[in-house]
């Protein structure tokens, strides 16, 4: 009989495996002293305590706060949201991530509404939902996606709509039900270089990721744009961004956005290395040469950071900085 050693699954070292195998023994100490143009006001502006109350008050959970965005003054003093669905708890453990895993249990068939008309209420001209990966539902939380977006339209119609699902486990029936909705933007991060995967995004896989967002792109026929979004610092290489940005242009993404991994504990995986924002402006012209519609690359882009300038809005933004945009 052979003894079974339990691993643990923490998101420093994944199924007990040694990360510097993958990232390399250079990696930068938790403590250590981020460069300058990390440096972001703290929040606190009357727009960011309103918008905190409002989501407070309406019991609904946003990837701002649970992610530790370091953008969330800017990004609430502008008026916008990431509101994350399906609750709080995620069924996976990617290495990079700060939203709280487990086994969820969350189930509020009013959260469409509740989202509806908080974004109603805030006056969005565009709305990102996300949402935890649900692998514990029969559908993945696809019934209350299309819940979400209908609520939408109904309460806000003038909104637009951007959507940033997990992978749905690679099962085309669950994102047909979301594309047939008919948000304006689908995104789906691929995160990572595919050589990261074993280390940063264990239970998913970076051939399912593409096929996603090409699925997506045929159903959506040509209403819904995609888009997808990286991190670097994990020890990647310009060269492999550089072909990851050509396998995602094959398979159909149209906005790109690039930034700094940032990392949120000591259980988090390392960082390996800051990029310098020349280094960014690179990639961005790297990306624009292969063929993308809109790319934000840069130290605090983050996935839906300024989202409303990736597409063409029919109406100006809301807030002091909005109406600058």
């Amino acid at each position: 009989m052979t003894l079974r050693i339990h691993q643990t699954r923490s998101r420093a070292n994944p199924g007990g495996m040694d990360v510097t195998k993958v990232l390399g023994e250079d990696v930068l100490p938790f403590r250590s002293r981020k460069p300058a143009w990390f440096k972001v006001p703290r929040p606190g502006s009357p727009k960011y305590r309103e918008l905190s109350k409002t989501i407070t008050d309406e019991g609904l959970h946003t990837v701002c706060q649970e992610a530790a965005c370091p953008n969330i003054g800017d990004c609430w003093d502008r008026g916008t949201a990431t509101f994350m669905i399906l609750g709080d708890t995620c069924t996976r453990r990617c290495g990079f991530c700060n939203v709280k895993t487990g086994k969820p249990t969350w189930n509020d068939p009013l959260e469409p509404l509740r989202v509806a008309r908080s974004v109603a209420r805030m006056g969005l001209r565009h709305a990102v939902i996300t949402s935890v990966d649900r692998d514990d539902l029969p559908d993945y939380g696809a019934s209350v996606w299309c819940g979400v977006i209908r609520s939408i339209r109904m309460q806000a119609p003038q909104t637009k709509i951007e959507c940033l699902t997990p992978d749905f486990r690679g099962e085309e029936m669950p994102l047909a039900k979301v594309i047939a909705e008919r948000p304006d933007v689908f995104n789906h991060n691929l995160e990572v270089v595919p050589r990261l995967y074993p280390v940063a995004r264990r239970g998913s896989k970076w051939k399912r990721s593409l096929r996603v967002l090409s699925n997506a792109l045929e159903m959506g026929e040509g209403e819904v744009a995609t888009k997808s979004g990286l991190m670097v610092g994990l020890g990647e290489t310009h060269e492999e961004l550089v072909d990851a940005f050509g396998q995602m242009r094959e398979a159909g993404v149209q906005i790109l956005t690039v930034g700094q991994y940032l990392r949120p504990t000591e259980r988090h995986l390392p960082v390996v290395r800051y990029w310098h924002p020349e280094e960014f402006e690179a990639l961005e012209r790297a990306a624009y040469d292969l063929g993308f519609e809109h790319v934000a690359a840069g130290p605090l882009v983050r996935s839906s950071y300024h989202a409303d300038e990736h597409v063409q809005q029919d109406r100006p933004g809301i807030g002091p900085l909005a109406i600058k945009a």
